[in-house]
């Protein structure tokens, strides 16, 4: 077999790549597959194929199972610093956390006393604060959930306080704040607005925000325009390189903005996340499938074993 295929736009990206690594699909048969989790516990993956309204994981050496049926459209997940299950849910408009036994922690569900819309991804802080996007995929049809008007009229990004459950808006200027993911130090966090999914001429790019120490954003600016087609899920290296979904595979930016180079995947990428034992390999969420890739760099660890 050949080593997989790569567009080189930097020289740094070469190290990286792992370039004899292939590119191996693990499942098929989904519909949207998205959210993808390392559980570094149990050395497993588990990912959201959302229309579907599953939950799906793959053991090393075993395959793939259902790992929760009627997941109330499952979208992102992450884990906590307990190693807790931390998921976005579009069908029942809520942030919720699986406990140790199996129980469904209520994170987040509303804002100001009004329904959230559709939460896409989350971030856990070192804090413990939660952070999470917003946008209004889950509401817009019955594909994704359940077609439903906004009752907060926006979209948005929010934190939800580790001390007091409360959720604070923390940035309100988005059309589809989508992916979301920290710098390895926290001081930065980038989100995705994926608003040309939806709107001729929309954002199609990522933002990056300095984060204070009481968890607030600011000088918010443009980190990188995606394109082919629009960013969703992403993730950072430990050297604060940004990993970032497209049309045609997975993007690599610098620190500084400048795009490294690209993974060519054969469907479109929706999300992604560092794991295995070195957390060298890449588990890619694609349309209608999973698959894995060894890259050269370790995922950053941030927030919790993730």
């Amino acid at each position: 077999m050949r080593p997989h295929e790569y567009d080189i736009h930097d020289a740094r990206f070469r190290a990286l790549l792992q370039p004899n690594a292939q590119l191996e699909k693990l499942a098929g048969d989904c519909m949207w597959a998205e959210g993808p989790v390392w559980f570094p516990a149990a050395q497993f993956l588990v990912w959201s194929d959302i229309p579907n309204n599953r939950m799906l994981r793959w053991v090393p050496g075993i395959g793939t199972g259902v790992y929760r049926a009627h997941s109330n459209f499952s979208n992102g997940n992450t884990l906590d610093r307990e190693g807790r299950l931390v998921t976005c849910e579009h069908g029942e408009r809520r942030v919720t956390r699986t406990e140790h036994d199996g129980r469904l922690t209520v994170i987040a569900e509303r804002y100001e006393g009004r329904r959230l819309n559709s939460p896409n991804d989350a971030v856990v802080h070192s804090d413990g604060s939660v952070w999470f996007t917003d946008p209004d995929y889950g509401i817009l049809s019955d594909y994704e959930g359940y077609r439903a008007p906004s009752e907060i009229g926006a979209c948005n990004v929010y934190r939800v306080a580790p001390e007091t459950g409360v959720v604070q808006c923390v940035a309100d200027d988005f059309v589809k704040p989508n992916g979301l993911a920290f710098s390895p130090d926290e001081s930065r966090l980038y989100v995705a607005d994926s608003g040309a999914s939806h709107a001729e001429g929309g954002p199609h790019h990522i933002r990056v925000f300095e984060v204070d120490a009481q968890g607030r954003l600011h000088n918010g600016r443009v980190f990188a325009e995606i394109a082919p087609g629009v960013p969703d899920g992403m993730r950072v290296d430990e050297h604060g390189n940004v990993w970032t979904s497209a049309d045609d595979g997975i993007h690599c930016y610098a620190p500084d903005g400048t795009r490294l180079g690209k993974i060519l995947v054969p469907e479109t990428v929706a999300n992604l996340v560092f794991g295995g034992p070195m957390r060298n390999r890449l588990f890619i969420a694609a349309t209608t499938s999973v698959y894995a890739l060894y890259v050269g760099v370790r995922g950053a660890r941030i927030g919790g074993p993730e």
